[in-house]
């Protein structure tokens, strides 16, 4: 991709309505995952924790979902859509997974509003309480419908004893692009419609065809080895998080965010300038 010249760059800026080197939606959609960015990213430990704990919460409702219909029809793509119902409660909530960190917080970085030491914060921080707060969930869904139990197993056994080939790294990197390219969609509209068919579209994609993702297909092996019957442990979940969480972060960062990153370039460029120059 070759540079355009400074003056074709000021004749597109000319042309829309905003002042930035990209078209208008682009120019609106970088600027506001930017604020939401420096936001998220200026959090402290706590109010990260709190949001993350709170999004698992919400995912493993989405998992029981996804078991009830999976129980009663055995369709991994009905239970797909039924799991939607997670990803609309994060979003209708404002809580928040670890794979979706991968696009906001990374341009925010990249447009020096923040470090890559509160990036880390983020990360870790969001990853752990995501966990505890699936596990305590996925814990009560176990007592509370023991009919479950077997697609539970056969479900968790199916992560957690998952040889590490081609096909599961696969699986893992497209995992990381979908969540990535979900929460792209949602910041490229203020419709809320719009966003919450986004949300329907990568849920079925992630449960219907039973991708790697490290959060959702971690709740699944709690509640395997919550119901006592597992025949692995949690050594084997600990491998199956490696790789999702490896494998994610490839698909998120390296298939979605880098291009947006190439893409946004000349406003990125724009955004650093303004952060050097001083203030008055």
């Amino acid at each position: 991709m070759t540079d355009l010249p400074d003056h074709a760059t000021q004749d597109r800026r000319s042309l829309g309505d905003t002042e930035g080197p990209m078209e208008d939606a682009l120019e609106e959609s970088f600027t506001r995952q930017v604020l939401e960015g420096t936001q998220r990213l200026s959090r402290p430990w706590r109010e990260v924790l709190v949001t993350g704990f709170v999004g698992g919460t919400e995912v493993a409702i989405g998992v029981l979902a996804f078991l009830a219909v999976l129980h009663e029809t055995g369709s991994h793509l009905l239970g797909g859509l039924a799991f939607s119902a997670g990803f609309i409660a994060l979003l209708l909530g404002r809580s928040e997974l670890f794979t979706e960190g991968f696009l906001v917080p990374v341009v925010t970085v990249a447009a020096k509003r923040a470090t890559l030491l509160q990036l880390g914060k983020l990360w870790t921080g969001t990853l752990l309480a995501n966990l505890v707060g699936g596990w305590l969930i996925m814990w009560l869904v176990v007592l509370a419908f023991p009919s479950y139990h077997a697609v539970l197993l056969e479900s968790g056994t199916h992560f957690a004893t998952a040889p590490v080939n081609g096909e599961t790294i696969a699986l893992s990197v497209l995992a990381g692009a979908t969540m990535t390219l979900l929460t792209r969609m949602q910041h490229g509209t203020d419709d809320m419609t719009a966003k919450i068919i986004a949300a329907v579209a990568a849920a079925f994609l992630l449960a219907g065809t039973q991708m790697f993702h490290s959060i959702l297909d971690s709740m699944l092996i709690f509640g395997a080895l919550h119901t006592g019957d597992a025949s692995f442990g949690y050594a084997e979940w600990g491998r199956f998080l490696l790789l999702a969480v490896v494998g994610n972060m490839a698909g998120g960062l390296g298939l979605v965010t880098m291009l947006r990153l190439l893409r946004s370039k000349d406003r990125l460029v724009d955004e650093r300038r303004d952060r050097r120059q001083p203030a008055g």
